[in-house]
């Protein structure tokens, strides 16, 4: 439905009145404003929400965040019923899965009571990404049965000296380990695992993840190394691409690769030619980007949009929460905030730049 004269009025005043960062983002074309989903000007469809609920990590992984990371005072965040709100709105505008994600989503003080209300609004799927380090039964149980359907966990080695290296944490690999095998027990389907590839730091371990996959039954997705480090320092001399990670795999157990059911995923996914227990995916931003098909929009604790990882611009949706403006506002403001998603990252190119925020402070 068109906006009234008044919501009109109320979204002059906000153009002017809202702070740099988070002034309203460009409007989208008209015949979008109308059309009252999610759309890009590039012609993608907005169907996945990446939502951040916090941007604390008990991890420092050096991929990502620097010992000396400072995070944002906890009145900077959203509240839950900001977040549900926000996941209201964008399910209204054709959202039909969610990602929570962090900073580490678990240290989130009210994740369970999050959890158990978003389960009530009739997602698709909605799924978490961890790393494991607070897991139990119980917590486990409450999460499957209130309507969180899949867990994905972030194993960047099997090797307990690397584990400590990379996370520099006391977390341990075994710890990580029987995360899944409690995720498995409540009733999660087969889990996906994350890693990280890094040139001389994890690389020679591919070979171990694949046996895991196949003497666990797991989900490995090796992702490669991106340029969203706080320390920014990343060179794309440590980048693995997925094609020589394959390599490394099929010299061992030949894999075959599996019909692509969704045009938007991130992961190339292959299984064992043999049949053996488990799938191995690739995720390649760096060597071989899927932005021409990406669905996603993300959206960090404390409320600023972002439509890409990569993005420069972001829209600062907190001071609409906290007026408390009506829901069609909030959802004009995030249909213009997907319009202007990017055609791609750049990723490589010798205009690239990286962002000036690592991925904690994002969300994947």
């Amino acid at each position: 439905m068109p906006a009234s004269p008044c919501s009109s009025i109320i979204h002059d005043q906000m153009r002017v009145s809202l702070p740099t960062l988070g002034n309203q983002p460009p409007p989208a074309s008209n015949q979008q404003r109308l059309a009252g989903d999610l759309r890009d000007s590039h012609g993608r469809v907005i169907t996945d929400l990446r939502l951040s609920v916090t941007d604390r990590c008990n991890f420092r992984c050096v991929y990502c965040l620097e010992p000396g990371t400072r995070f944002l005072p906890r009145q900077e965040l959203l509240y839950k019923e900001e977040y549900l709100q926000v996941i209201q709105a964008c399910m209204n505008l054709g959202v039909r899965t969610l990602r929570l994600t962090g900073g580490e989503p678990t240290l989130y003080p009210e994740l369970d009571e999050l959890i158990e209300e978003t389960g009530k609004l009739g997602l698709d799927d909605m799924a978490m990404t961890t790393n494991g380090w607070s897991l139990n039964k119980d917590r486990a149980s409450r999460w499957h049965d209130t309507g969180l359907q899949r867990l994905t966990f972030s194993l960047d080695s099997l090797r307990e000296d690397r584990m400590a290296a990379i996370t520099r944490s006391k977390t341990s690999v075994s710890q990580v380990l029987d995360a899944i095998k409690t995720a498995r027990d409540a009733g999660f389907p087969r889990p996906k695992v994350n890693v990280v590839m890094m040139r001389d730091i994890n690389d020679d371990e591919a070979v171990d993840f694949a046996r895991a996959a196949r003497s666990h039954d797991l989900d490995i997705r090796f992702i490669e190394f991106m340029p969203l480090d706080s320390a920014r320092d990343w060179d794309k001399n440590q980048v693995v691409t997925a094609d020589e990670t394959r390599r490394a795999i099929e010299a061992v157990w030949p894999l075959q690769k599996e019909d692509g059911g969704n045009p938007s995923s991130t992961s190339c996914n292959w299984g064992f030619a043999d049949g053996g227990s488990g799938r191995i995916g690739f995720i390649a931003p760096v060597s071989r980007p899927f932005c021409g098909a990406c669905n996603r929009l993300r959206i960090t604790a404390e409320g600023r949009i972002r439509p890409c990882l990569f993005s420069h611009d972001e829209w600062d949706l907190k001071p609409l929460l906290r007026r408390g403006l009506p829901l069609k506002d909030i959802q004009s403001f995030i249909i213009d905030a997907a319009w202007n998603k990017q055609p791609g990252h750049q990723i490589g190119q010798d205009d690239f730049q990286q962002p000036a925020r690592s991925m904690s402070a994002i969300g994947g």
